[in-house]
């Protein structure tokens, strides 16, 4: 079996007296795409808010890379190699393309806060920037402010600004979520196109890119994972019918 890239140990989160992650472990080896599927409610959100720092675990662990994160802020999270997105786009809407890939890379590049240095004349960080505002097609949308962007680009530039700072577990928050469907199959190409030798857990409604695009699927209900299985498994899990996706025909 492939290295753990993150592995949930029994992890609960309790507001007040409610439990809404009741105990959910889950195991997602280096290099694997795993979708994280469930109906309203059952806690997606809360889980990824878990992993990444925003919200602090009741019990339990999570392990990124072998080592615990528990207790750490999202910035040190991020630190160590794991990057997300949010379900509510999250850019500068006032900064261009280019200017919101470029602060997304200073840290990863070993650029700390100063006053004193001219962003212009850092040719790596200005490179990088470059190279993924190629790699998630905006390259010709450079210097326009994010704001004025199609919505469609800016889930493109916010799924840049998660990759740029070459974490190699990424998060992603309902990324297709009310796009069209022309739209969102342009985003399931660029999802498996910069997630390639990478590991990502996503959130997503759409079972057409869920079923298109992981290699396995974790259904959560009710704070817990009941089955996490190849996309083939899970269609065909009565469980999982039963649970959140129907009947067999639904699928």
């Amino acid at each position: 079996m492939s290295q753990l890239a993150l592995e949930l140990r029994d992890v609960r989160k309790r507001f007040g007296n409610a439990e809404i992650i009741c105990g959910a472990s889950l195991q997602l080896p280096q290099g694997q795409r795993l979708a994280l599927i469930g109906p309203n409610g059952a806690g997606k959100s809360t889980l990824f808010n878990l992993i990444s720092g925003r919200f602090p675990l009741s019990s339990g662990d999570i392990l990124l890379n072998g080592n615990s994160i528990a207790g750490q802020k999202p910035y040190q999270i991020n630190r160590r190699g794991l990057s997300r997105s949010f379900q509510i786009t999250n850019i500068f809407h006032r900064l261009s393309v280019f200017e919101n890939l470029r602060c997304a890379v200073l840290w990863s590049l070993g650029y700390r806060y100063s006053f004193w240095q001219r962003l212009n004349g850092l040719q790596d960080v200005n490179q990088r920037a470059e190279q993924v505002m190629e790699e998630i097609g905006l390259h010709q949308r450079r210097n326009v402010e994010a704001d004025l962007l199609s919505y469609a680009e800016q889930r493109a530039l916010e799924i840049g600004i998660t990759i740029a700072g070459g974490a190699q577990v990424l998060l992603l928050d309902e990324p297709t979520a009310g796009m069209s469907r022309s739209e969102s199959d342009a985003a399931v190409e660029l999802i498996r196109k910069v997630s390639a030798g990478k590991t990502l857990l996503m959130v997503e409604h759409d079972m057409d890119v869920v079923f298109g695009l992981a290699d396995r699927i974790a259904v959560l209900v009710y704070g817990d994972i009941i089955a996490c299985d190849t996309p083939d498994n899970i269609r065909n899990n009565p469980l999982v019918q039963q649970a959140y996706l129907g009947t067999v025909e639904t699928l």
